[in-house]
């Protein structure tokens, strides 16, 4: 059952909360201008929220009862404990509406692995829930970037293509891929918006990058499972390849990304180059048994 609601407790224990936590360790950008708060300011909480500042500063006075899911973001943006999660959803009313802490592990499934593994000339990649890169083939790793370097928590498509300068760089048409991307996750969220891994993705996103708050604020969605993506290679030069997307039919949401090029294409002949770089190799542990 649900507790008795205190707003006004609920917003001196945001403010409290707000005031303990380093900017740098929620990764916040750093900036020369002193800083006339201790902590967070109420527009930093909202943006790692992924909620309006008008909302959240409603929430601190205690004027407004928060809403399930926005206490799922607020729990993620000011990395509460569990007994402190706890003690939120005490105050606002929702004890009952508590989510579960962890989400199941994203194993890829065998049959997956397996077409991986025959993929040996055209780069290839399995994503998960909310885009993370659950496995690579080799070919992927020379056309973007050493996925096994990034740290497995931080692997995600997404991610990568907001934050990683190579990677943007990549891309010659950078801002309508990224575009469709945050799409196709708007797409994925709305069957759970409340999901506290999507929430600190958003989070994170909104923070780090203006483009991502504009378009995630747009609210397209978009399903598609094929179209084209134009590269410039540092070492290979320019490629157009066409992007295909295999979802699992067992419903994990696991989905098959390949990149092709017609034969006999210019863009068919750098793939061959590429692979023939990382002919023999194999991926890592990390991207045969990938766990988040």
């Amino acid at each position: 059952m649900s507790s008795h609601p205190d707003p006004r407790a609920l917003g001196a224990f945001l403010r409290a909360r707000r005031a303990q936590l380093d900017p740098q360790q929620c990764g916040l950008p750093t900036t020369d201008s002193p800083r006339r708060v201790t902590g967070l300011r109420r527009e930093e909480v909202a943006a790692l929220a992924a909620i309006s500042v008008d909302y959240y500063t409603r929430l601190e006075q205690g004027r407004v009862r928060a809403s399930a899911p926005v206490l799922t973001t607020l729990a993620r943006a000011l990395r509460l404990g569990l007994d402190e999660e706890r003690y939120l959803y005490e105050l606002a009313g929702r004890t009952d509406d508590r989510p579960r802490r962890h989400r199941p592990v994203q194993r890829i499934r065998p049959a997956m692995r397996r077409l991986l593994d025959q993929l040996t000339h055209t780069p290839a990649l399995v994503l998960g829930k909310h885009l993370d890169i659950l496995a690579w083939n080799p070919t992927a790793t020379a056309l973007y970037t050493d996925f096994a370097a990034v740290p497995a928590h931080h692997r995600n498509y997404l991610r990568v293509m907001f934050t990683d300068p190579a990677v943007r760089d990549l891309h010659t048409q950078w801002a309508h891929d990224a575009r469709d991307a945050v799409a196709a996750l708007r797409m994925e969220a709305a069957a759970d918006p409340s999901d506290p891994e999507l929430a600190r993705l958003v989070g994170e996103l909104s923070v780090r990058d203006a483009d991502f708050r504009t378009w995630w604020a747009e609210h397209r969605v978009s399903d598609a499972t094929y179209g084209t993506k134009h590269y410039h290679h540092p070492l290979v030069g320019d490629l157009t390849l066409d992007c295909d997307t295999w979802a699992a039919g067992d419903g994990s949401g696991q989905r098959l990304m390949i990149l092709t090029a017609a034969p006999g294409s210019p863009s068919h002949d750098a793939l061959r180059i590429l692979a023939s770089w990382t002919a023999g190799q194999t991926e890592p542990d990390s991207a045969r048994h990938t766990s988040r």
